[in-house]
């Protein structure tokens, strides 16, 4: 009672059997899972605790008033012309550079203040800014 022929039981399959492949296949990644992070922490060590912040240097700022007489404050000490240009000069060589705010009032010669711009630029000051109030 044979359910096939003879030539049926001598067929040569044709296709491979994927459901072995398949198996192995899932074996080796569960190896791999496995020991993958075993082997990536090794060695033990305690490893130092440390914090790194970078420094920030904010440069100083001159504050130049020009009053309404013309006289020159630097950092509120009145200063002659000379004076100014020798304290500016110095303040120029400092790194990082300091900025320079002027205020003049408002009832000074634009004149004085345009002088005091230009003894900050012959100077070597990168940095110029005006303080104005503002309109209420």
């Amino acid at each position: 009672m044979a359910f096939g022929t003879t030539e049926d039981i001598d067929d040569v399959m044709n296709e491979i059997n994927m459901t072995p492949l398949v198996d192995v296949m899932l074996v080796l990644l569960i190896i791999f899972i496995i020991t993958i992070p075993v082997m990536k922490h090794s060695v033990a060590i305690d490893l130092p605790r440390a914090t790194n912040q970078p420094e920030q240097s904010r440069p100083e700022t001159l504050r130049l008033t020009v009053d309404a007489t013309g006289g020159f404050y630097l950092n509120e000490q009145a200063v002659s012309d000379t004076e100014l240009a020798a304290q500016l000069t110095l303040s120029a060589a400092k790194q990082p550079q300091p900025e320079l705010h002027i205020r003049g009032d408002k009832a000074v010669r634009y004149e004085r203040v345009a002088q005091a711009m230009a003894t900050a630029q012959v100077t070597g000051l990168k940095k110029i800014g005006f303080i104005t109030e503002p309109k209420r």
